[in-house]
């Protein structure tokens, strides 16, 4: 199972039409939830979102979705249900 690459920050870019968080456009996000989208469409849309981003925001983004995958959850998530303690 791929884990999706949603990191928990779901703002779009109306210039861009792609998430600031994930990188993903609103259509790539619909794929993701189907049934029938394969391990190898989203490992290879995973790639391609990374080339999308640079600088800080493909750290912050590698940073969170590896901790996500570990974990369960992503790193701003976390700190979301941290400061509600």
């Amino acid at each position: 199972m791929i884990v999706s690459p949603c990191i928990s920050i779901c703002k779009t870019d109306p210039v861009t039409g792609l998430c600031y968080g994930c990188g993903r456009s609103n259509d790539e996000k619909k794929i993701w939830k189907e049934e029938k989208t394969t391990d190898s469409w989203k490992k290879a849309n995973i790639e391609e979102i990374q080339k999308r981003m640079n600088g800080w925001q493909l750290e912050s983004f590698k940073e969170s979705y590896n901790h996500k995958t570990k974990h369960g959850i992503s790193l701003f998530k976390k700190k979301v249900i941290n400061e509600s303690k």
